[in-house]
């Protein structure tokens, strides 16, 4: 039976796009809904999302932000106000244009993203430099009308965090960008044990409207990237066009500077393709919903089952853990609990009970290891401690070997080809060559790391002088 159950996972060599489908449905992280490209999250998913949002709002929070709520419907008027954002964003706008069966006089945006929202309250409570830094944050859902969608990648809505700040100065702006940036970073390789690299993208690259974007760029199984957070340097833009002054400490009239930073879902997607393999979901044990999987082996025997719940009791204080007491086969739990990529398995049947033992059992290396009840607290914490660095130190491993440094275009397209990943080469800065780039190869710019490198004088494009170093990879 348990071989059957994995058997129905494709192998990740085979075809990653299925195994990935087949992972995100079997693990019941998600159902499919009656609306292209939209997701039932499943409660285990949730759970993963909760734990990752509580970790982020937390965050957020110690830097000083505040959570505020803003409405779902954006006035088209209101949406107009700043042209490069609405270009940007108008073939993924969703129209709402009737109340009932009335037309409206006006038709409302279902929001994108809340730029506009937040820059017309913002007007109206900010007038002098006594009022900045405003810092807020919301926890939402967005739609975006995706042509091609996938469940947690790319969905026609999704659930997500986005602050918007505003600042007196352009130095105290850029101070935010970046700390935010960082923030997404060290939730990314501390919490989700995802390696990111940092960086700035390119004119061509941004966000529709912003001045600078900056961007995490992780690095899939596959060899495809993912950006996985992004944070925004709006500059006065925003601002003049929606009129948000501020008086100075001078009296004089200035325009605020503005931010926006968000990070969505689709983090759990990169989680999935960053730590899985072919039994399907390992979760890092920071965020897992249980911790250890208490599974009693014949149960049906005297004692058995009453040990397991003290075991549980006893732990339930140190880990977030769970048993499954059902009337289903030991081998069967066993592959669920792996699929799901729940981090320990404790196995506990009649001779570890007179032996005053456990069975543990690691996620990640499939290690076995006989634990002394009495040993047993400790041992499951430095375990799981193990398990979140070495699910780091695996990414990190996977990403240096996909990781190459290109000079010729010859190579960078054969690279793309026979070991995809992150291509380190040289550009010159003209936005023609990463269209030719992206246009030939299929890879994108993934952003101006800021651990710079000259590893050649020339563009790999058009061999003209170098301006910078560039990550570049397909990507989802």
């Amino acid at each position: 039976m348990g071989k059957e159950f994995v058997k129905n996972v494709t192998a990740m060599d085979e075809d990653f796009a299925q195994w990935y489908t087949d992972v995100v449905t079997k693990a019941d992280l998600i159902d499919y809904s009656s609306v292209r490209g939209c997701m039932i999250i499943r409660p285990y998913g949730y759970a993963i999302w909760d734990n990752i949002k509580n970790e982020l709002d937390n965050r957020i929070k110690e830097t000083g932000h505040e959570n505020v709520a803003m409405p779902l419907f954006i006035p088209e008027s209101l949406l107009q106000k700043e042209q490069d954002h609405i270009e940007g964003f108008a073939p993924e706008v969703a129209w709402v244009t009737h109340g009932g069966t009335e037309e409206l006089g006006e038709r409302l945006c279902v929001r994108p993203t809340s730029e506009v929202l937040f820059c017309e309250h913002y007007k109206n409570i900010i007038h002098s430099y006594r009022d900045l830094p405003k810092l807020y944050n919301q926890w939402s859902n967005v739609v975006r009308w995706e042509k091609t969608t996938r469940p947690f990648l790319r969905t026609l809505e999704f659930l997500w965090q986005e602050g918007h700040t505003c600042h007196a100065t352009e130095e105290d702006a850029q101070e935010e960008t970046i700390k935010m940036l960082d923030v997404y970073g060290e939730l990314c390789e501390n919490v989700l044990a995802i390696p990111v690299v940092k960086g700035q993208k390119t004119e061509k690259e941004k966000f529709a409207g912003a001045k600078r974007t900056y961007t995490i760029e992780s690095l899939m199984h596959d060899g495809k990237a993912l950006q996985s957070g992004t944070s925004h340097h709006f500059g006065d833009g925003f601002a003049k066009a929606f009129g948000i002054q501020f008086t100075d400490e001078e009296g004089k009239l200035q325009y605020v500077q503005q931010t926006s930073w968000g990070f969505t879902t689709r983090i759990i997607g990169a989680m999935i393709m960053v730590h899985g393999d072919d039994r399907g979901l390992v979760v890092p044990p920071k965020i897992a919903p249980t911790q250890v999987m208490i599974v009693p082996v014949a149960q049906h025997k005297e004692g058995v089952l009453d040990f397991a719940y003290q075991l549980k009791e006893t732990l339930s204080s140190v880990v977030r853990v769970d048993i499954d007491a059902s009337d289903k086969k030991p081998g069967w739990k066993f592959n669920e609990y792996e699929m799901k990529g729940i981090p320990l398995r404790l196995e506990v049947g009649p001779k570890d009970m007179e032996k005053n033992q456990v069975v543990l059992v690691r996620r990640d290396t499939g290690e076995k290891m006989f634990t002394p009840v009495e040993q047993l607290q400790t041992t499951i914490t430095e375990t799981l401690n193990d398990i979140q660095n070495n699910l780091l130190q695996k990414a990190k491993h996977h990403r240096e070997e996909r990781t190459t440094e290109v000079t010729d275009f010859d190579t960078f397209a054969k690279t793309l080809e026979e070991q995809p990943g992150f291509i380190k080469a040289m550009w010159c800065g003209d936005e023609k060559c990463e269209e030719t780039i992206k246009e030939k190869t299929g890879a994108t710019s993934r952003c101006i790391p800021f651990e710079q490198e000259r590893i050649s004088d020339n563009c790999i494009c058009c061999e003209k002088e170098a301006e910078t170093l560039v990550y570049w990879a397909k990507a989802y």
